[in-house]
């Protein structure tokens, strides 16, 4: 439990840091409402109107993002492991191994079905 003091206490810090932001917005920040700032769009500028069905994203738009997604989390899981690569077993190493094999396998198929080609 004692190893838990330090996370434990920059939680606390950071609870606080944050609810004393948000109080000390509420507290001092203007309090004059008007259609305009309560409206969605509150720069000004009239939205376009949207078509029936909300309108339509390109494909596109969502494959970049998953690519994001994928790769993202790859390096999330890769740090802790490059951080402590000279203290780790022979079975780590392979775990991690199969990891970046298993994200390779991921790329390859994005690569090849022409995901990374940009028009």
């Amino acid at each position: 439990m004692n190893a838990a003091w330090p996370i434990i206490g920059l939680g606390a810090i950071a609870l606080g840091f944050a609810v004393i932001s948000i109080v000390l917005g509420a507290l001092t920040g203007p309090k004059k409402y008007n259609r305009a700032k309560l409206d969605s769009y509150e720069c000004g500028v009239e939205p376009t109107p949207q078509p029936t069905g909300g309108g339509k994203f390109p494909i596109k738009y969502y494959l970049v993002a998953m690519m994001f997604i994928i790769f993202d989390i790859e390096i999330i899981f890769l740090y802790p492991w490059a951080v402590a690569f000279d203290q780790l077993s022979m079975f780590a190493v392979i775990a991690m191994l199969l990891f970046l094999f298993n994200i390779m396998v991921a790329y390859v198929y994005e690569w090849k079905r022409g995901g990374l080609e940009w028009e």
